[in-house]
């Protein structure tokens, strides 16, 4: 299994490039951002999924291995192929990607072509326990998001503070803090307060 090329860019179409290693051309798909970025006449690294099934031996091009191990990780999701896997990482970055599986956001997934809403539910209930953030030298994932608190995260997060900061504050706070409101203000103290 090819797992890596690095080589001159010879051509690229609207999902694909060719690349030339050693005189040899790899027909590399990959997504719209990738494919923006690369030039044709530079030379280019590529990390590779090469997928293959009884029609067709088809190699997939990321820039790096987190590009690489989300879409490895969408494919082991029933009901998404690597067309529709590209398309999720073309939507975002791939921070957002995983803020957004982890928030339990399945709307920013259903803008893919191809990917409806149960998929993105599927996608999303699938992913979710995988997508593990370290912050600060403490293990972050689902596991450890507040049960309820995502109305808070949301306040939060369009505040401008980063998933990890307001996880973090809201996991710590006093359990007798029933309103929505106070646990917002409460874990602004708390972010303040670091």
């Amino acid at each position: 299994m090819l797992a890596y090329l690095c080589g001159q860019v010879l051509a690229k179409s609207n999902n694909y490039l060719i690349l030339e290693v050693n005189k040899v051309g790899y027909q590399i798909f990959a997504g719209e951002s990738l494919l923006s970025s690369v030039k044709i006449g530079a030379e280019q690294e590529f990390y590779l999924s090469h997928q293959v099934r009884e029609d067709a031996s088809d190699l997939y091009g990321f820039r790096n291995l987190e590009e690489l191990e989300l879409f490895q990780m969408l494919l082991s999701v029933s009901g998404v192929g690597p067309k529709s896997a590209l398309g999720v990482l073309s939507i975002a970055a791939i921070n957002d990607i995983r803020e957004a599986v982890i928030r339990d956001d399945a709307a920013l997934l259903t803008k893919v072509a191809g990917i409806g809403k149960k998929t993105a539910e599927r996608i999303v209930l699938e992913l979710k326990n995988k997508l593990i953030r370290s912050v600060d030298g403490a293990v972050l994932s689902a596991a450890n998001l507040p049960v309820g608190f995502s109305d808070e995260l949301d306040a939060l997060m369009s505040l401008g503070y980063s998933l990890p900061d307001a996880r973090l504050a809201l996991n710590n706070l006093d359990p007798s803090l029933s309103d929505s409101g106070a646990r917002v203000k409460a874990a602004l103290k708390k972010i303040n307060s670091r």
